[in-house]
Formats: C-alpha cells, sequence, structure tokens
C-alpha cells in the first residue's frame, strides 16, 4: 500500500493553517532562537520574492504572541509547536505566548495612485488596531487617546494620527500588558516598488519616513521588531536615527538558512515526493542563490515543480511577477551595461562594487545601484572577490536556468524593439504561408546581426537558438498559440505554433546542431531533424486541435550559419 503524501504548500504562507492542515512543512523554527539571540532590538532581513519571508514572520507571530485575555487559544498556539525544533530550546518555555505583538503586512499595497494607497494602509492600519479593541478597557488611556483610538478604528481619524499610529499602538500595548511588543512589518516596500513604477515614489517616501522611521525611532516599547521587505530603501533614509538596527540582507551569512530551501531541505522534499533522480534536473533550473556563503534554491519554483502533475521544469518564479521594472531598466540602461549582459547570458561571471542601501531613482543613472538591485531582487548572483578601496567587490552570474529564461525574454524584446519592423514582418509571413526560402533567408539575417547577445557554443547550442527563435515569435501571440518543450505524441517537441484559426498552417520546429564529431553534414542534419517530428508523431497537438494543414520544419545550425528544410 502506497504511502499518503501530504500536501504541499503552495500560496499558503500562515503558519498555524499549515501545521493544523498538517501540510508538508519545511522547519524553519529556528529562525526564533536566532533572532532573541541578536543585540539588535529591530531588524531588517531583505530578501527575494517568494522566499519564505511572511511564513517566517506568521511563525513569528503565533510563537510570541499573548493572546490575553483568552489564555484558551495561548494553550493552542504552544500545540502548533509540538515536536518542532523551536520545542527543543530554552527559549521556547522563557519565551512562547508571552509578548503583545503588532502585526502588518504590506504584500497587497500595491495600487496605482497614491490616494488609493494611502486608503489601503490606513485600512491595515485599521484592521491592526481592531484586533486590539479590547485597548480600549484600558485604563491607562488618556481621554483624546481614546477618541484617537476609536477614529482609527473608524476610519475617521486625520493622517498625522495614522503617521504616528505604530508608536501610539506600541506604547497601548504595553501598558496594559506591561510587556515589552513584538512587531513585525512584511513586505515594507510592496508599496515603494509599486510607487516607482507608477510615479507616485517621493510621496510614498514621505509616508513611509513618517511612519516606519518615526514609529520605530526611539520606540522604547519594542522587544524585537523584525521588518521583511526585498530591498533596503534608502531615499531620505526611512530608518535613519534607529541606532539599533540590524540589515542582514543575503550578501551576510546571518539567517542565510531560514528563507528558501537549502540543498539538504531540497533533497529531502524530492526525496518525499519520490523525485530524488530528477535532483540535477532540478538543480539546474532552481538552486545558485548565494545567501552569505550558503547555496539555496528557490522554494516557490520547486514546490511548484513538485506540484504540477506533468513534472515539467518551467519558470514559475519568474511568471509570478510581471517583471516590467527589471525590462525596462536593463533595456533603456547604458551600451556598457547591455555588454555585461551580453556576457552574463553567455555564461560568464562581471565583476561589480554591491552597495546595500537601495535608491530608485539612482538605478536608472548609477551601474552600481542597477547591479545591486538585480542581485538583491534575485535576479543575479553574487560572490565576494575582494575589498578595494572600502568597496566590496562581487563576481556576478545569472543563478539558474530559470532566470536565464528571462534574460532571454528581454533580450528577445531587444531584438524586437531594435530590428526593423518590416523586415520582422515578413519573416513572420514567409514562415507562415510556407514561403521557406524567404523564410531562410530572413532568418539568417536576423542570426547574424543579433545572435552575439547569445553563446552558440554553449553546451547546449540548440536551446540558444530556440531561445532565439521564440524571440522572433513573439509577435505572433494573439493570433497564434507559441509552446516550445512541451509532450506531443511520443516526445518533446522545440516549438510549435498553434493558429486559433483552424484554417491557417500551423508550425513545427525541431532544431540540430552538425555533429562534426560524427562528421555529419548539413543534409544529415536536417533529415535527422524531419525523421525526429515524424517519428515522434509531433503533429498529434496540432491535428488534436483541428489544424490540418501543417509546415513541419527542420532548422539546423552551425555557429552562425542557418539552413532550414521543410518535411
Amino acid at each position: 500500500m502506497s504511502k499518503k503524501l501530504k500536501q504541499l504548500t503552495i500560496g499558503q504562507s500562515d503558519f498555524r493553517n499549515i501545521i493544523e492542515d498538517d501540510r508538508y512543512y519545511i522547519d524553519k523554527t529556528l529562525i526564533i532562537k536566532e533572532i532573541l539571540d541578536n543585540s539588535a532590538d529591530v531588524l531588517l532581513i531583505p530578501r527575494p520574492r517568494r522566499f519564505g519571508k511572511t511564513l517566517n514572520l506568521t511563525t513569528l507571530r503565533y510563537f510570541f504572541e499573548t493572546t490575553y485575555p483568552n489564555k484558551r487559544i495561548k494553550k493552542n498556539n504552544r500545540k502548533l509547536f509540538k515536536g518542532l525544533k523551536i520545542e527543543k530550546e530554552p527559549e521556547f518555555k522563557t519565551h512562547q505566548g508571552l509578548y503583545p505583538v503588532i502585526f502588518l503586512s504590506f504584500k497587497s499595497i500595491k495600487q496605482l495612485n497614491f490616494k488609493d494607497t494611502l486608503e489601503s494602509i490606513k485600512r491595515l492600519i485599521t484592521e491592526e488596531f481592531r484586533r486590539h479593541k479590547y485597548l480600549l478597557e484600558s485604563k491607562y488611556l488618556e481621554k483624546e487617546e481614546k477618541e484617537d483610538f476609536k477614529n482609527i478604528i473608524k476610519e475617521k481619524a486625520n493622517a498625522k494620527i495614522y503617521a504616528n499610529s505604530l508608536k501610539f499602538l506600541s506604547k497601548l500595548l504595553y501598558q496594559y500588558h506591561k510587556k515589552k511588543i513584538i512587531l513585525l512589518i512584511d513586505e515594507y516596500d510592496t508599496p515603494i516598488h509599486t510607487a516607482y513604477a507608477e510615479k507616485y515614489y517621493f510621496e510614498m517616501i514621505s509616508f513611509m519616513k513618517s511612519f516606519l522611521g518615526d514609529g520605530l525611532k526611539d520606540n522604547n516599547y519594542i522587544k524585537k521588531g523584525i521588518i521583511t521587505g526585498i530591498l533596503r530603501i534608502a531615499k531620505e533614509s526611512i530608518f535613519s536615527g534607529l541606532n539599533n538596527l540590524g540589515v542582514y540582507s543575503i550578501l551576510k551569512s546571518e539567517y542565510s538558512d531560514f528563507f528558501g530551501l537549502t540543498e539538504l531541505e531540497t533533497k529531502e522534499i524530492l526525496r518525499y515526493y519520490d523525485l530524488e533522480d530528477k535532483y540535477l534536473e532540478v538543480s539546474n533550473w532552481y538552486n545558485g542563490y548565494l545567501f552569505g556563503n550558503r547555496v539555496i534554491y528557490n522554494p516557490w519554483s520547486i514546490l511548484n515543480y513538485i506540484n504540477s502533475k506533468d513534472k515539467l521544469l518551467e519558470p514559475y518564479w519568474i511568471n509570478t511577477s510581471s517583471n516590467d521594472i527589471i525590462k525596462e531598466l536593463i533595456i533603456n540602461s547604458k551600451a556598457e551595461v547591455h555588454q555585461k549582459i551580453e556576457s552574463l547570458i553567455k555564461g560568464e561571471n562581471i565583476e561589480e562594487i554591491l552597495i546595500e542601501n537601495t535608491v530608485f531613482e539612482e538605478i536608472e543613472k548609477n551601474e552600481t545601484a542597477l547591479w545591486s538591485f538585480l542581485v538583491f531582487s534575485g535576479y543575479l548572483k553574487a560572490r565576494f572577490k575582494k575589498k578595494e578601496h572600502n568597496k566590496m567587490i562581487y563576481d556576478l552570474s545569472i543563478p539558474n536556468m530559470e532566470v536565464e529564461y528571462l534574460y532571454d525574454i528581454i533580450i528577445s524584446r531587444w531584438i524586437e524593439e531594435k530590428f526593423n519592423n518590416t523586415n520582422l514582418n515578413n519573416l513572420l509571413k514567409a514562415l507562415l504561408t510556407g514561403d521557406i526560402e524567404n523564410f531562410e533567408m530572413f532568418l539568417q539575417d536576423f542570426v547574424v546581426s543579433m545572435l552575439s547577445f547569445y553563446d552558440t557554443n554553449k553546451k547546449d547550442p540548440e536551446r540558444v537558438y530556440q531561445a532565439f527563435v521564440l524571440g522572433l515569435l513573439v509577435n505572433l501571440q494573439g493570433k497564434y498559440e507559441i509552446k516550445s518543450n512541451r509532450e506531443s505524441g511520443y516526445g518533446r517537441y522545440d516549438i510549435i505554433i498553434i493558429p486559433k484559426d483552424n484554417n491557417k498552417k500551423g508550425v513545427i520546429i525541431e532544431f540540430k546542431k552538425i555533429l562534426t564529431f560524427k562528421e555529419e553534414t548539413k543534409d544529415m542534419a536536417l533529415e535527422s531533424a524531419l525523421k525526429q517530428i515524424k517519428e515522434k508523431n509531433y503533429s498529434k497537438e496540432l491535428i488534436d486541435r483541428g489544424v490540418n494543414d501543417i509546415i513541419k520544419l527542420g532548422i539546423v545550425f552551425d555557429g552562425k550559419r542557418v539552413w532550414l528544410k521543410e518535411g
């Protein structure tokens, strides 16, 4: 009888729900001990998106929070940690369930203008005050304080009261519980990212400086404050004046094990779901991050891979965001940056200075700010190389195949914008009408002009050409469905073009490199490509869709020389 496997945790970041639903949980509870052992009162821990920040903060919340006056719930919270690593530590008895908690998550604050963003933040603050509504019974509240509290609950308070609300609530909780508070703020910089993209950055920074900066500065009611986000935002120093702030970015070793998956955790989860034989493939696609000196795997992509019915290696993490900021920054950057991106795509390292403080408006003008932004956002890997004139210098590289996929898309868009649209339209028209002679001519021109962004001497040059041609086919989306590396018949095709109008032609493309060590000629390679299309029955998906007019195309290459043959 096969074992019953636990459900995976995808899109669920609440610790209580995961434990109570008995889902697969990777025990990160020792982060509690490390935070308590840290001498800093407030810790800023930036990590890329989807690397477990919210789950860790909810874990901290259920560990620390006193649920007074409801002591029964306090006992239930203790049960959540039964059998987990923190239960064996002395900190469990001395700190569990003893502190009032303020918990705020900014992860959903992504409005398109400042007015709506401010309203959403006010609503977030209001909800936290409502959670602590019992404080209105406190004998310590002055008459004016009670009025301010009620106005916040009713969403009638003025902006000044909301800006001061963090310190205000901290004080009231301390007075009531006679305990310093635990402050948990998740994804604090999400509204700042959106504000930068939507052009209301300065208004957003001004509010956050008042709310967070003033709320944390000289706030003697805080036992521990833990703030997560992607970046350390430095504009006008949101965190200026905080004497006891510890910042632990991915360049530092502290907390490196607690976000993302370690190699051991990755192997364990693959073994649990009977996928240990897929480790090398999974590793190539989703590892490669460095937090401190620790190699870290992308948890979101690995969980989605395991959960996928067909066990497809796809860019799950990349596809959870529009990545528009990244695309615009790279495409609109200087020629020197373009050359370095070209080197990165070829699998080479580049040597750059990194800075931990991010000023958004400098990213467009300052190379160091751009590379730092790409590293901290998870789009590049940084390995420390040397210190020179008090500057930290790192070797940067693309971490894995998933992120490489994004750079391929960016360069493809670059190709589309940079190349003559008439030539591109002619190329696509020739392909879709079956004019293979002209398609070959146009494709050869594109390859000679633009393929310097790709390294055709990689270990897998077929994938290089495949990514390049996929970039050229972007304009077909809408009237055609473009697919790659999917199963059809008895194998996986390279590219298939499916018309939404069944009366139009469909296209199957198979790429081959000339195997010179086998004394293979281009004609032999072309025949091999067409034979594979036929024998593997790649036409099946098109035929199943009702498309019967099918162009079967073999594309053979050797460096920058390209040959085509229709089957």
